[in-house]
């Protein structure tokens, strides 16, 4: 209780933009806790095929929205803040506008051919409407609650987030609850119903506050820095969202939705690689500025071996990890979870030298090594989904992941020599050493999964040598959290 109270009256003094990171953080991780937590509730409620509906919808959404949106609430937007520091609510409804005319150009589209469209999407007109609805609704919000994180306005905008975060699953249950038929649909509804409440009254109120709808600077801004990164938003995208979408048309809506629940337990942190990224990336460009890159080393070092461990603990109890957010309907899916959980890890690789790259602004280099990697998963999921099935989709990502990371370990080495800069910032031996002990083992705890006793003994195992290791582990957290300290007090 006393470190507690510490800790709270260190953050009650602390300066405003601490107190806002804190707040984001826990907002985000109490957002991604419930997700989560409500895919087991959901899951129960509904047929895989029907529960695929929703998966399959998701995958849509995400592709729709570089089109639709530009990904302009993200990419250019603090950039756009401060360069028109005096014109913000001016800016924030010009990308309104430049959203709302994608939307309406769209739909013009769509509905001489909505039938073709239905068939590609898998979704009924009412879906695809609500879908481009949302996507517009998510914009006004997202560019809202940008300018609330930009200026440290952090209370309206973690209440919101909230508030759309537990009425949403809420309301999915009871449309859920009430219908016998379409429960697919009526999870969709209830997720995007409050998102696009919110999302509307802020259109209105980015309208009414910023009043401008044309200005040929702020579009020309807008559309320039954006458009050239539509290549990079897809193909992360693709990444995320291609395997459901493609299992769902060779295999079937159930097997989408049953995929989808072993890679969210392969993926679920992500949130913990973000949050982590976000504290470490202002205290390595500080040590790229000051010319003390070496320091990196030991910390890039230590991050991933924080993430080795988190994600070797959602491999072991990956059967776990099934049967509670699925059951044994979809235990057939448990062999996802190992290479997805590398993939991640990989993941957090690439995010080292992306976080480079976007340091010296080589936004052409990353774009190309990521569009590779999208087309390579691509290819490999069309040429192995049919042969092998869905599980076969985790591997295409595996592929695909090692692929942007080796890619981008190029462009990083590029980037570099480019600049003139040492390539001391990492020190890759050990990067890779991690990398393969980590792989090694996820492979080796595999074929445990059918011997749950040995698997258990395994794990106690672990747990011994931690504990023997136990002073050596805290110093090695003790030492990340110095570094991350140090990064928030250099922010603010």
């Amino acid at each position: 209780m006393g470190k507690l109270g510490t800790a709270l009256k260190k953050l009650k003094n602390a300066p405003e933009g601490v107190k806002a990171s804190v707040a984001y953080t826990i907002s985000n991780v109490i957002q991604n806790g419930i997700a989560f937590l409500t895919v087991p509730i959901f899951d129960r409620m509904m047929s895989t095929t029907e529960y695929g509906r929703s998966t399959v919808y998701t995958s849509w959404e995400g592709i729709l929205t570089i089109f639709i949106s530009l990904y302009l609430a993200y990419g250019s937007f603090n950039t756009a803040m401060i360069k028109f520091e005096k014109r913000r609510e001016e800016y924030i409804s010009i990308v309104d506008t430049i959203c709302i005319s994608l939307a309406l150009l769209f739909v013009a589209i769509y509905f001489p051919f909505r039938h073709l469209f239905n068939r590609l999407f898998k979704l009924p007109t009412l879906l695809v409407l609500l879908m481009v609805t949302n996507i517009v609704a998510k914009n006004s919000l997202q560019c809202w609650g940008g300018k609330q994180r930009f200026e440290y306005k952090y209370k309206k905008l973690v209440a919101v987030t909230l508030a759309i975060a537990i009425l949403s699953p809420l309301l999915s249950f009871i449309l859920i609850r009430s219908t016998e038929t379409g429960k697919g649909t009526a999870l969709v509804i209830g997720t995007v119903t409050f998102s696009i409440l919110v999302g509307t009254f802020f259109t209105i109120y980015n309208a009414v506050v910023g009043k401008k709808f044309f200005d040929k600077e702020l579009w020309k801004y807008a559309l320039s820095f954006n458009i050239p990164l539509i290549p990079y938003y897809l193909s992360q995208t693709i990444f995320n969202q291609s395997d459901r979408i493609m299992i769902d048309h060779i295999c079937g809506s159930d097997k989408a939705a049953i995929y989808y629940v072993a890679y969210a337990i392969g993926m679920v942190l992500t949130f913990v690689l973000n949050a982590i990224n976000n504290s470490y990336v202002p205290w390595m460009y500080g040590k790229i500025k000051s010319g003390e890159r070496k320091d990196n080393q030991k910390m890039a070092c230590y991050i991933e071996i924080l993430m080795a461990v988190l994600l070797l603990l959602v491999v072991m109890f990956a059967p776990e990890g099934m049967m509670i957010l699925g059951g044994k309907r979809y235990m057939s899916a448990v062999w996802v979870v190992p290479p997805v959980a590398i993939s991640l890890l990989l993941l957090f690789i690439s995010q080292m030298f992306i976080n480079v790259e976007f340091y010296y602004e080589e936004k052409k280099l990353l774009v190309f090594g990521t569009v590779l990697a999208a087309v390579l998963n691509l290819a490999l999921n069309a040429l192995l989904i049919p042969i092998f099935g869905f599980v076969a989709a985790a591997y295409t990502t595996l592929a695909s992941y090692l692929c942007f990371a080796g890619m981008n370990y190029l462009t990083y080495k590029k980037t570099l020599e480019k600049h003139e800069v040492p390539n001391d910032l990492y020190n890759m031996k050990y990067v890779l050493l991690i990398l393969g002990v980590f792989t090694a083992l996820t492979f080796m705890i595999m074929p445990l999964y059918n011997f749950m006793i040995i698997r258990y003994i395994v794990i106690a195992v672990a747990l011994v040598i931690a504990l023997l290791n136990i002073n050596r582990i805290k110093r090695i957290i003790d030492h990340v959290r110095g570094k991350s300290n140090e990064s928030s007090e250099a922010g603010s």
